[in-house]
């Protein structure tokens, strides 16, 4: 079955181009979604029933090979004339350099026969889940919000089929990936997400998009480079081209290489820059690739070899990356009012604490960054839709502008609200991981991290209290907003925001039945993290995940009630937003947030923490390469 699960988007990704009719278009997309997640779920059950085994496949593989090298020149020809055509000679020079490393290598290094391809064990698994569910909701709503971004943006071309192939592409393209167990088939699926998400930043064509696009594709292409040069020396030195292998071998030169990889794709500092950019894009880009499913490739990456992290300089490199993105991001998210662009900075610091229980490389920090994984992709992938949807009725997505939300579309403030508390509220699982990340850190000593988490956290709760508080607020509104959302919009939201209730509930179902089997195939053993009883854990979740939706649901129930009148400085005109001054002028009373620029804005933190960064790096690389060449 898995030629189908890489093939059946990519056939889906063909067909596309040559559908002009909107309607049939999403009956396709409808179709193509359908598909991929009910052969997912065929797959798991099969593979399940067959005793949950871990898989190593030996494919035979000469002619995919072969196909795999034509694709690695095609996508370098492709990046090359796109520098060409826009003037960017960084991106050449980095594509043009590891295609060549990675031809040199495949066509002139011996390697070990009959080595595992492709494996399936239950991380895989896991992902599969992610890709094809919370994908495929993606691509559903992808058909009701592109009818209203394009009616919104009229001086925005529409390519909507162009859209919708790399959509579908990019599931096949991560399916791929996360199935492989040769570092130069990972290599290649690697590298066709980052071609798309290029491609998918640069949809508008606006000189913004552009910029921020080739932005996006040389950090990623400088990561991919950092990928090649792992294979070739695996290859020339260990005569091995497996994943599994770097952890084993315990080589550090390979390692720091694929850490780099890793960093730059899951946008750690001093990397975070092309994340931000791609919020140009529309929603469901922003939503699949830069939140829900691309960026995770990174964290995949690391949590794969996390094992290897354990106790040496590279780990400590990682794990202090990761901590200081955590905690710089979350710092400069307090200064955004764009909501697109707060979640842009969550992303990149919950990325970053996934990325330091990784580099920790310990049982108990990477069965938090998994769970860390699964609440992220589901939340985000919710939030990004959920700014999108109110960004097509409000005209902005401006938080300051979803003032009173809950009483002027109680849908997508439900769906909002639930999607903020799954980010930062008990009993959700972002905190119970956060919680277990903490403990994990406070363990092994690392108090760099202890306090990286702490304030970090503090500043999560600052930014994320604001935007919900914006949504509950209770006022008369100025004027009656009609809700633009479509149904299929709907669906997609509404299946994210009942997947996050449940993920609550099952909270210590999903420990047992997913993530402590992750634990147990990368350590050899799972320690036992939650120390309630499965019964109780679930009764008090049971209770506590209706707070937030009970709360919310008799917010909005009042919006019919008299208001009652505060003083305002002057003469209250009614409805607590106009006063009479002294002059006899009305004035208007306006409520706004916080933001704290000068502290936290991006002008006074971005620079600093990006040199921080990268100098850290600079330095771990040079400490590697001096004593591997020793």
């Amino acid at each position: 079955m898995i030629p189908f699960l890489i093939g059946i988007p990519a056939v889906f990704a063909l067909i596309f181009p040559f559908v002009r009719d909107q309607k049939a278009r999403g009956i396709i997309v409808y179709t193509g979604a359908g598909v991929i997640m009910l052969t997912t779920v065929v797959f798991i059950v099969r593979w399940i029933t067959d005793g949950a085994r871990v898989l190593m496949l030996y494919p035979e593989t000469e002619l995919v090979d072969h196909l795999m090298s034509v694709g690695d020149v095609v996508l370098m020809c492709l990046i090359i004339y796109m520098g060409v055509k826009y003037r960017r000679i960084v991106p050449i020079l980095l594509s043009a350099a590891q295609t060549a490393l990675l031809l040199y290598t495949e066509f002139t290094t011996e390697l070990a026969e009959r080595q595992p391809h492709m494996m399936v064990d239950w991380f895989t698994v896991l992902m599969f889940i992610i890709i094809a569910f919370i994908g495929g909701f993606i691509c559903i709503y992808t058909v009701g919000y592109m009818k209203g971004y394009h009616s919104h943006h009229k001086e925005v071309q529409d390519r909507q089929p162009f859209f919708f192939s790399m959509l579908f592409l990019f599931l096949s393209a991560m399916f791929g990936l996360v199935l492989s167990q040769n570092m130069i088939w990972m290599y290649f699926f690697w590298e066709i997400t980052s071609v798309i998400s290029f491609l998918m930043i640069g949809y508008t064509r606006s000189e913004e998009a552009v910029n921020n696009s080739f932005c996006a594709l040389w950090m990623n292409l400088l990561g991919g480079l950092g990928f090649a040069v792992a294979i070739a020396w695996m290859a020339k030195v260990n005569g091995t081209v497996q994943l599994l292998d770097i952890v084993s071998v315990g080589a550090m030169l390979p390692l720091i290489c694929l850490a780099l990889a890793g960093l730059t794709k899951s946008a750690q500092l001093p990397f975070s820059t092309w994340l931000l950019g791609a919020m140009v894009a529309p929603t469901p880009s922003s939503a699949l690739l830069h939140s829900a499913t691309m960026v995770k490739a990174g964290v995949y990456l690391l949590l794969r070899i996390s094992p290897a992290f354990q106790g040496n300089l590279v780990g400590i490199l990682v794990s202090s990356i990761g901590g200081f993105t955590f905690i710089m991001a979350s710092m400069m998210a307090i200064a955004q009012n764009d909501g697109k662009k707060v979640l842009a900075f969550s992303t990149i610091s919950n990325l970053g604490l996934i990325v330091g229980c990784a580099g920790i490389g310990a049982e108990e920090t990477v069965w938090a960054a998994v769970f860390l994984m699964i609440f992220h992709s589901v939340s985000k992938s919710m939030l990004f839709q959920a700014v999108g949807a109110t960004e097509n009725t409000l005209g902005s997505r401006d938080i300051e502008d979803m003032h009173g939300l809950i009483i002027r579309v109680p849908k997508l403030a439900y769906i909002m609200g639930i999607g903020i508390a799954g980010m930062y509220l008990a009993p959700f699982g972002m905190l119970i991981s956060k919680w277990v990340a903490l403990k994990a850190f406070v363990d092994s000593g690392n108090f760099i991290l202890v306090l990286c988490i702490a304030y970090g956290s503090a500043s999560t709760m600052f930014y994320w209290t604001k935007w919900l508080a914006k949504l509950l607020c209770y006022h008369i509104p100025r004027e009656s907003v009609k809700d633009v959302t479509r149904k299929d919009e709907y669906v997609s939201m509404i299946f994210h925001a009942a997947t996050m209730l449940l993920l609550c509930l099952l909270l210590p179902l999903v420990a047992i039945w997913v993530v402590n089997p992750i634990v147990q195939e990368l350590f050899g053993n799972a320690k036992d993290v939650i120390s309630m009883s499965v019964l109780t854990t679930m009764a008090i979740m049971l209770v506590s995940i209706f707070i937030v939706p009970a709360v919310m649901f008799f917010i909005s129930r009042r919006s019919h009630r008299e208001l009652v009148p505060i003083y305002m400085n002057g003469i209250n005109e009614g409805d607590n937003r106009f006063f009479t001054n002294s002059f006899g002028e009305k004035e208007h009373l306006y409520l706004s947030n916080w933001y704290l620029r000068f502290e936290f804005g991006r002008r006074h933190l971005r620079i600093p923490s990006i040199i921080i960064a990268a100098a850290a790096l600079v330095l771990g690389f040079c400490i590697v390469i001096g004593g591997a060449v020793v």
